[in-house]
C-alpha cells in the first residue's frame, strides 16, 4: 500500500471527534443520537473501502477524508430520515399491482379517510339511539345493496375472510372443494394450509382440470360442513377441463342442508366484459346463483382499500361477526371510510368506470395513450437530449392476481440509457424522490403510459434526470 493511501486512512476520523464536529451537533440536535452515530459509521466505512477500491493514487491530502466523511454522513442521514411507506410512480403498467399497493383509490376515498383520521367519527356509535354499535354495519346495508345479499360483513383482507367462514362454520368437520381449486396465491397463502389453521378437513374432490357435481355429490357425508367453490382468480386451467358452476353446487349443498361458500378473491362489482375485458365472476350473480356466502378482496377488480368482503345469508353472517376471530380481524375506521366512499360510486356503474382508478386503468383504450405518450416523450427528450426515447406498443396486465391471461394494450416509452446498463438505471430511478419503478427488458428501460398519470410527468422526468447524474 502506498504512503500516500496509508496516509489517507490514517486521516478517518473517530466517530467520538466526529460526534464534537458543529455539524454533526447540528444533526443531533435534530435527529436522535443512535441514528446520527449509525450515519456517522456506516460514512467511515464506506469512505474507507473507497479509499482501498480505488485504482489510481489518490489526488487529495489527507484534510479531505473528514470533509468526505461529513458529506457522506449527512447523505446517509438524509436516507434514514425518509419515511419507510413512500408513494411512486409506477410506470409498469401493472394496475393492481402488490407491491406498490395494490389499487389505487378514488378522490371521494382520499378525502374520506383525510376527514376520518383528522378527528373522530361514529364509527362504533349509533347516533339515533346514543348506544355503542358495530362498525362493519356502516358498510353492510351498502354492501347488501350492490350485490343482492341479505346481509355483509368486513374483515382485514380475503385470507382472514376466508379463514374466518372455515373455522366459524367448519371447524372440526369437511369441506369439500375441487383439486383443481386450490390455490396459492404468494406469501403464506396456501387453502389447504388456511384449511388446516381454520381446524377445518379438506376433502378433495375430482381431478385438477376436471371435477363434476357428482364428484361432489358423493364425497358429501354426516362429516361434512360446507362446499366450497373457489374462483382461480391468478392462474386457468385450459385445454381438456370441467368446472362444476356454483349455481349446481350450491343445489346440491341446499338438499344435503349444507352451506355453499364462493371465495371469488378478485370480486368484480360489475361485468367486466360489456367494457371489453373479459369476463369475471360478478359477486351478485353468486348470490342469484344460490351461495349461501360469497367472499373477496376490496383492493382488486373493486378498485377500493384493502379489506375482505362476506356478503351472503343472514345468520350465517351473524355467525361470523360472533366468532372470537372477528375482533381479530376487523378493519379500522380508515378503511371504512375509504370503502363506502368507494362503494357508493358503484351505485351507477357507468360513473363507477369513470371514477375508481383501477377501473379507468384497466378500461383505458391505447389509443388514448398515444398522444400522452408522445407529450411524455418530448418532455423526456428536451430534459436529456443525449438519450433516445422511442414510443411503441406493448402489453400490460391488471395484476394482483386478476384477470391471469389477459394481456392488454398499451403505448410505452422505450428508453435505451446511452452510457449506463439499463438496470443500473432502474436502479438509480428507485432512489429517485419520489421513486420511479419501471420495467427493463432487452437492456432498455420500459415506461408503461398506462399507469403513468399526467400528473406524473414532471416526477418522471425529474427521476430521469436523476438517474443518470446519479452515476454521472
Amino acid at each position: 500500500m502506498s504512503p500516500d493511501r496509508q496516509e489517507q486512512l490514517r486521516g478517518l476520523p473517530a466517530v467520538g471527534r466526529l460526534l464534537e464536529h458543529p455539524r454533526v451537533r447540528q444533526w443531533l440536535r435534530e435527529t436522535s443520537h443512535r441514528t446520527v452515530v449509525a450515519a456517522v459509521q456506516d460514512a467511515i466505512a464506506e469512505v474507507r473501502r473507497r479509499i482501498l477500491a480505488s485504482p489510481r493514487e489518490p489526488d487529495a491530502g489527507p484534510d479531505a477524508v473528514p470533509a468526505a466523511v461529513l458529506d457522506l454522513a449527512e447523505q446517509f442521514l438524509q436516507v434514514r430520515r425518509r419515511p419507510s411507506l413512500r408513494r411512486v410512480v409506477n410506470a409498469t403498467g401493472i394496475v393492481l399491482h402488490t407491491g406498490l399497493g395494490r389499487a389505487p383509490l378514488c378522490p371521494a376515498a382520499v378525502e374520506a379517510i383525510t376527514e376520518a383520521a383528522g378527528g373522530y367519527s361514529n364509527l362504533e356509535f349509533e347516533l339515533d339511539t346514543g348506544t355503542r354499535g358495530k362498525r362493519q354495519h356502516h358498510v353492510a346495508e351498502l354492501i347488501a345493496e350492490l350485490t343482492g345479499a341479505e346481509a355483509a360483513t368486513v374483515v382485514n383482507n380475503n385470507a382472514a375472510a376466508t379463514l374466518l367462514i372455515l373455522s366459524a362454520l367448519a371447524g372440526g368437520s369437511e369441506v369439500i372443494v375441487s383439486r383443481g381449486q386450490l390455490v396459492e396465491i404468494g406469501g403464506s397463502y396456501r387453502l389447504p394450509a388456511i384449511m388446516e389453521a381454520s381446524g377445518a378437513r379438506l376433502r378433495e374432490v375430482g381431478t385438477t382440470n376436471r371435477t363434476r357435481i357428482r364428484d361432489y355429490a358423493a364425497a358429501i357425508s354426516d362429516e361434512t360442513a360446507l362446499l366450497m367453490s373457489v374462483h382461480t382468480s391468478n392462474y386457468r386451467i385450459v385445454g381438456f377441463t370441467e368446472e362444476t358452476p356454483i349455481s349446481e353446487i350450491a343445489e346440491l349443498a341446499h338438499r344435503a342442508g349444507l352451506p355453499a361458500l364462493h371465495d371469488l378473491g378478485s370480486g368484480a362489482l360489475l361485468d367486466l366484459a360489456r367494457y371489453g375485458l373479459p369476463h369475471e365472476p360478478v359477486v351478485a350473480d353468486s348470490i342469484a346463483a344460490g351461495a349461501d356466502l360469497v367472499c373477496f378482496s376490496g383492493d382488486k377488480l373493486l378498485g377500493g382499500p384493502q379489506g375482505g368482503i362476506i356478503c351472503g345469508r343472514r345468520d350465517l353472517v351473524q355467525r361470523l361477526e360472533a366468532h372470537p376471530l372477528m375482533r381479530a380481524f376487523r378493519v379500522g375506521k380508515l378503511t371504512l371510510f375509504a370503502l363506502e366512499a368507494t362503494l357508493r360510486h358503484y351505485t351507477d356503474p357507468i360513473a363507477a368506470t369513470q371514477a375508481i382508478p383501477a377501473l379507468e386503468l384497466l378500461l383505458t383504450d391505447s389509443d388514448e395513450l398515444a398522444p400522452r405518450a408522445k407529450q411524455l416523450q418530448d418532455l423526456l427528450a428536451a430534459a436529456l437530449p443525449e438519450e433516445r426515447f422511442i414510443v411503441c406498443s406493448d402489453v400490460s396486465y391488471a395484476g394482483g392476481g386478476s384477470l391471469p391471461t389477459n394481456e392488454l394494450e398499451t403505448v410505452v416509452i422505450q428508453w435505451r440509457p446511452a452510457a449506463l446498463r439499463a438496470d443500473a438505471v432502474a436502479a438509480n430511478l428507485r432512489t429517485a424522490e419520489p421513486p420511479l419503478i419501471a420495467r427493463v427488458r432487452d437492456d432498455a428501460i420500459i415506461l408503461d403510459l398506462r399507469t403513468v398519470r399526467d400528473r406524473d410527468f414532471s416526477d418522471v422526468v425529474a427521476a430521469a434526470r436523476h438517474a443518470v447524474a446519479h452515476d454521472a
